[in-house]
């Protein structure tokens, strides 16, 4: 799933798809995407993430207590 870095607007590639869906964990894997080489994995905060539409990312995925 590819995301946008709030920050400097890069696509990131999100690797690691059950936690971005998990409330409890705060950081994902992900690489840039950006240029013509694969670029090094690494660790993103999901507060930094949002949706290429401009989108915040869904508040069960980043809060534990999101249902109270």
């Amino acid at each position: 799933m590819y995301l946008k870095h709030s920050k400097n607007g890069d696509l990131v590639e999100v690797i690691d798809l059950g936690g971005l869906f998990d409330p409890f964990v705060a950081d994902v894997s992900g690489r840039y995407h950006a240029g013509e080489e694969m670029q090094d994995t690494q660790s993103f905060t999901k507060q930094e993430l949002i949706f290429p539409s401009g989108e915040a990312l869904p508040r069960c995925w980043v809060d534990a207590n999101y249902k109270q």
